[in-house]
């Protein structure tokens, strides 16, 4: 059985579903490397894979990312970022476009030679390459390495048509709509990182490997091979790259197999279901939990407009949230606040759930059978928003337009055994049909033989 090695960014949101993915790997009989930087050797270790060290990024999020140490630099690009979220869709986007350099393409030369030295170590039969580590897929590409792309968020991500920009949501739920002058902004911004990074691109491929072909377009160089999305294939998304096989898996998480709460956090869930009440889950990833102004509205419509219980997932602020007057007077069997959750064992006993529109959010909610309100911020969360209610998984709202009455009706709709519920109910038996495993599978078999093209030293 092949060799594989995985290469992740060192952020939880990307480790965790290659984790998951490369433990469906091994157990299609792989042997399975997870490459990341050195805080992931334990998750590696938690999925029975080996382990080699390699950094690929210098920004990182580790959990909870105001929480991780981070260089001058990123921890600056990381407030005006949060900042920028405020000031809604096209601010926060323009601010990711003026970062993106920094933030996915530092130093491409020395991460082709550790690319390099990593293969002459481990020698491979192929490469699972998240695909926003972009030198990494130009290092494959310099390198003449076998490699499959996983494609971490949106579809979209990768652009496959000429009006398509990385950074440039395909499509945008009603709620969050910018207007033309705005979308012109946009579009000339992540225009310009297309141009910018194809050029970057263009001049390494010349350096390292000159007989090598050029690449025509920066964001949409993947795998020739085997593409990989943790996603559903639903019917409206742009179309796959032309070449590589395109592998849905719907969702990268453990499911069907059970996912067991600890002791402590069965007593929370029995505390605050006790009576049959609903339980709603509120958790905005491992970047947005700063937002804790949104928490807190969400929360108290919640305790306020619903009937339900609520845990709350505060990351770094949880103190913010304790010195609410309003939340501290919630009884303790409606209210559970705490800095990380354990949101897949979670979700078994959620009746709904608030989210970023974050990847590995929705695609766990689809999986768990649990409809969401999606209040999407940044990057793909607006195109993942728009097909979580195109879908009839879930309503969106805009998170900077938010208040109690708003965020109370939403949430009474979605515990309502109503309109969602088929939608939810279909979505859920069509993704445990899918998954990891069968994606694994599938994989294995369209990179077998895939070929090393030789490349000079």
């Amino acid at each position: 059985m092949p060799r594989v090695v995985v290469i992740s960014p060192p952020f939880r949101s990307h480790a965790a579903p290659l984790g998951v993915l490369g433990a469906a790997l091994r157990d299609t009989g792989a042997d399975v490397t997870l490459a990341c930087a050195p805080d992931f050797a334990g998750l590696a270790e938690e999925h029975g894979l080996g382990f080699a060290e390699l950094t690929v990024t210098r920004n990182a999020n580790h959990g909870i990312a105001e929480r991780t140490e981070q260089a001058d630099g990123e921890a600056r690009r990381l407030r005006e970022f949060l900042d920028a979220t405020r000031d809604g869709a096209v601010a926060t986007l323009l601010t990711q476009a003026r970062h993106r350099r920094d933030d996915m393409l530092a130093d491409p030369d020395r991460i082709l030679a550790e690319i390099r030295d990593l293969d002459r170590k481990v020698r491979p039969d192929w490469y699972l390459v998240d695909q926003l580590s972009y030198p990494v897929t130009l290092a494959a590409h310099c390198l003449g390495l076998p490699y499959a792309t996983f494609c971490p968020g949106h579809p979209g991500y990768i652009p496959t048509r000429p009006e398509m920009f990385f950074g440039l949501p395909h499509a945008w739920p009603e709620a969050v709509r910018p207007g033309p002058e705005d979308l012109a902004r946009l579009r000339a911004a992540a225009a310009a990182n297309d141009a910018a990074f194809t050029e970057v691109f263009r001049r390494v491929a010349g350096r390292h490997a000159p007989g090598r072909p050029r690449p025509e377009r920066a964001f949409a160089l993947c795998s020739p091979h085997a593409v990989v999305f943790n996603y559903p294939p639903l019917p409206w998304l742009p179309p796959a790259p032309p070449g590589p096989v395109p592998v849905h898996a719907w969702h990268c998480t453990s499911l069907p197999r059970p996912v067991g709460l600890d002791a402590h956090w069965r007593a929370v869930v029995d505390r605050l279901t006790a009576g049959g009440r609903p339980l709603v889950l509120i958790a905005l990833g491992t970047f947005l939990s700063a937002r804790h102004d949104v928490l807190r509205t969400v929360a108290r419509a919640a305790l306020d407009r619903t009937d339900a219980s609520v845990v709350v997932a505060a990351g770094g602020r949880v103190a913010d949230l304790a010195h609410d007057p309003q939340l501290a007077a919630a009884p303790r069997e409606r209210l559970h606040v705490a800095g990380s959750v354990p949101q897949q064992a979670l979700l078994a006993h959620t009746a709904a759930m608030v989210h970023h529109g974050g990847n590995n959010s929705f695609t766990e909610c689809l999986a768990a059978g649990v409809p969401a309100l999606a209040l999407p911020f940044s990057s793909d969360q607006f195109a993942i928003a728009h097909d979580l209610e195109r879908a009839g998984l879930g309503l969106v709202r805009d998170p900077n337009a938010l208040d109690a009455g708003t965020a109370g009706a939403a949430l009474r709709d979605l515990l309502a055994a109503g309109r969602h519920r088929s939608g939810v109910e279909a979505g859920r038996a069509r993704a445990l049909a899918a998954g990891p495993r069968p994606a694994a599978e599938r994989l294995v078999r369209a990179m077998r033989g895939a070929p090393r093209v030789p490349a000079p030293e």
